[in-house]
Formats: C-alpha cells, structure tokens, sequence
C-alpha cells in the first residue's frame, strides 16, 4: 500500500492586537500593558504559564511603543546603551539563570533604562521572586518589578487560543469542534498546543479534516494513557 506523503510546514503566529482575545483570564495584564506610561519604577514583569500568550502581548505591546524585543539569552551582544532611553522588551528572563554575563547585561539596561527615562517590560514564566536568578543585584531588582500575571484560562480563552493556533497553522476547523475540545481536553496552555500539534498531524496522515470524531480519539487516547 502506497503511504501518503506529509508535509510537517512551521505555523506563523499572527501577533497583531486584532489576533489576540481578551477575557477575564489575561484582561488585567493588557491593562497593565496599556498603562505602560505608569509604570511603577518604569518596569513591569509579564508573567503566566507556557503559551499563555506572553509573547503575543510583547508584539502587541511592541507595536504600540515602538519597543525592539530581545531574547534575554541575547542580552550580551547587544547594544545595552541605546536600548536603554526608550520602552524595550525582554523575554524569557529566566532562561539566563545559568548565564551571568547575561544577567550582568541585563543589570546593566535595568539601571541605564532608569536613569534615563525608557521603560523594560519583562516576560517568564512564573512571578520574577521564583526566576532562579544567580546575580543578587538582579534578583532584587527582578522581585521589586510590578507584576501582570496571566492566570490559568477560562473556557472562553482557551477556546480562542485553540483556534488562534489552528488559524497559524492554517487549518479551518469548526466553532463546535474547538468547543467540544476545549470541554474535554486537559485545561492548559501546554496541553492546548501539544492537542492542536498531534491533531494537525494526524489530520495531515489521513488526510481528514479535523472533526469531533477525529478530536474524539485523540482525547480518548489522552485519557487513556492518563496524559
């Protein structure tokens, strides 16, 4: 029997405002990214789990300042100076636990960014008091930042995140599928992108749209397997 040949091609998140949902779940947060002229000592840390949309914020948040956006593991090949005067975001700070020259650079713009006036919004995961920095200057200034959590999603964000991640991967699937899924699957942002994954892909092996039915066995393998 001939196997039919599958395509793995890489989703393209759309990051615009007009792409992102706001529900009781992440609506505080956006209200602090708004409020970024007031910004308590001109610093903010944008925190919640993985795939809860930190990134979609900072583009959103980036478009509307001007702000460039730098993985914190960049830190140390970047023009600290000229970052510092204006709003600039930082992602992943807690990926540079291990790297102290990172963290040194990172130190340096926190300090240059208040003496001159920018503002540094600051994405992880989980509150910055937990960020396992090693440099204790750092640290401390991480754990005084205000912090705009992103809590666990509700249905209604759940649902739009599913079908935003469906969308980058350009798969049209139904209102009533993403809702029969969003009903039965595990309630996380992790678990919503690694169910979107394993259903494009096997859509893509059958060469089936994606329906309740096809979602159903993909669920029921979950519960079964307890994952």
């Amino acid at each position: 029997m001939a196997h039919q040949l599958t395509f793995d091609l890489p989703s393209v998140p759309a990051l615009g405002r007009e792409d992102f949902f706001v529900s009781p779940a992440n609506s505080r947060a956006i209200a602090a990214l708004d409020g970024w002229r007031d910004w308590p000592l001109r610093k903010l840390a944008l925190c919640g789990p993985a795939g809860a949309g930190k990134t979609h914020m900072a583009h959103v948040f980036a478009a509307a300042t001007g702000a460039p956006i730098l993985a914190a593991t960049a830190l140390c090949n970047a023009d600290i100076p000229a970052l510092a005067s204006a709003p600039v975001v930082i992602e992943d700070v807690p990926h540079i636990a291990t790297d102290a020259a990172a963290q040194r650079a990172l130190f340096h713009l926190h300090n240059l960014s208040w003496a001159e006036g920018g503002r540094v919004l600051l994405t992880g995961i989980g509150a910055p008091a937990r960020w396992p920095l090693t440099l204790p200057d750092l640290a401390s200034r991480m754990q005084a930042a205000n912090v705009a959590m992103i809590d666990p999603p509700d249905d209604d964000l759940l649902a739009a995140v599913i079908a935003k991640m469906f969308a980058d991967r350009q798969l049209a699937v139904d209102a009533e599928v993403i809702r029969y899924i969003t009903l039965r699957m595990n309630r996380s942002f992790a678990a919503a992108r690694d169910l979107v994954t394993r259903l494009d892909a096997l859509s893509l092996a059958e060469q089936r749209p994606i329906t309740k039915p096809l979602a159903a066995r993909v669920l029921d393998n979950d519960e079964a397997t307890g994952a």
